[in-house]
């Protein structure tokens, strides 16, 4: 059984997340304290870790920065709406993802799911929908035996897609993830980019791959 972590200070959210993932069939821990977490985490072989930046003793950030001097576990940053710097250092530390609060469950499991998934079998070097496939290692996309000419970025974008895969992904995901932390444009570029995708595979191939979710961003289902 898989062990995860769970680090939040807010007792009714450590509870309520820690109830839906015993339901889904994990095993849980629950700390409130950062010093506390750290020694965990150090000193155990947890599956997962979530964990809150706003904590006692030790902030969720710091807490990271020591535990990658030695362990690679998976960390998902919880961290609040509007925090920025937070996503960016918790990201540049080595967090594998974060969600803000406040979120909805159902997307917390989907990317424990993708981020276990991961540890377990790597990234994949070549990805597949319908007849299209994504060959990383080459930078090649390819619809049936047609190749798809993409830009660098357009390719990038469309990985990290694939990568998500039944992940709702949000513009500033996509982009911290694409474009880099230090990127100074807005989100919209997302859109742009996606409508090249789109005009390059939907639209050509008379496929509905990339679906919009109103009001949180983009995934790519099936």
């Amino acid at each position: 059984m898989q062990e995860i972590l769970i680090v939040e200070d807010e007792s009714k959210i450590a509870r309520f997340v820690s109830l839906e993932l015993t339901h889904e069939g994990y095993k849980t821990t629950c700390v409130a304290d950062g010093r506390e977490a750290l020694d965990l985490g150090l000193e155990r072989d947890f599956d997962l870790i979530i964990l809150d930046v706003m904590l006692p003793s030790l902030n969720g950030i710091e807490v990271l920065r020591r535990l990658r001097q030695s362990k690679d576990t998976p960390v998902i940053i919880l961290t609040a709406r509007d925090a920025v710097v937070d996503k960016v250092s918790g990201l540049d530390l080595g967090a594998n993802d974060y969600m803000t609060k406040p979120f909805a469950i159902e997307e917390l499991l989907a990317r424990i799911r993708v981020a276990l998934k991961r540890k377990t079998t790597g990234k994949a070097e070549t990805y597949q929908f319908g007849k299209l496939k994504v060959d990383v290692g080459s930078v090649t996309a390819v619809y049936g035996s047609e190749k798809i000419e993409l830009t660098k970025r357009e390719f990038d974008l469309l990985v990290y897609l694939l990568e998500n895969r039944n992940v709702v992904v949000t513009r500033e995901q996509a982009l911290d993830a694409v474009w880099g932390y230090d990127f100074y444009g807005n989100t919209n570029v997302v859109d742009v980019y996606i409508r090249y995708l789109r005009s390059k595979i939907d639209d050509v191939y008379k496929i509905d791959m990339i679906e919009t979710v109103r009001g949180s961003g983009y995934v790519i289902r099936g």
